[in-house]
C-alpha cells in the first residue's frame, strides 16, 4: 500500500466518519446528548411522551419508596419480642388443662409441690 497516496487519506477519512456515526449510534442509543460534526453537543427535546414517561416513574418510586418503609415497620412489629410473647400466652390459654386441680403454677423442684 502506498503510504503518501490518495487511498490511503480517503482511508482515514473514511474510518474516522465511521467511527463518529458509531460514536453518536452508541450515545444515542444510551441517553446521552449527541455530537454535532464540530464536536458541539445537541439536546434532544423532550417529547410529551417522555414527560408523562418521567413523571410516571417518579410517582411509582415514591409508591416503592412509601412500601419499603411500611416493610419496615411491618416486620419490626412481627419480628418484636413482645408480640410474640403474646402470641404464646394467647396459645397457653386456649389449651386445655390435664386435671382439673391443676393451679396453673409450673412445678417448684425445691419445693415439691403436691398435687
Amino acid at each position: 500500500m502506498d503510504w503518501g497516496g490518495p487511498g490511503f487519506v480517503i482511508t482515514i477519512i473514511a474510518v474516522s466518519y465511521g467511527a463518529w456515526l458509531i460514536n453518536n449510534w452508541i450515545r444515542a442509543k444510551h441517553g446521552y446528548e449527541l455530537e454535532d460534526e464540530w464536536g458541539g453537543k445537541s439536546k434532544k427535546t423532550d417529547t410529551a411522551e417522555t414527560k408523562r414517561l418521567r413523571a410516571e416513574n417518579s410517582e411509582l418510586n415514591e409508591k416503592l419508596d412509601l412500601m419499603q418503609d411500611r416493610m419496615i415497620v411491618l416486620e419490626k412489629i412481627v419480628t418484636d419480642r413482645g408480640y410474640t410473647l403474646s402470641d404464646e400466652i394467647e396459645a397457653l390459654r386456649d389449651t386445655p388443662s390435664k386435671t382439673t386441680s391443676d393451679s396453673g403454677v409450673p412445678l417448684d423442684i425445691k419445693s415439691q409441690e403436691k398435687a
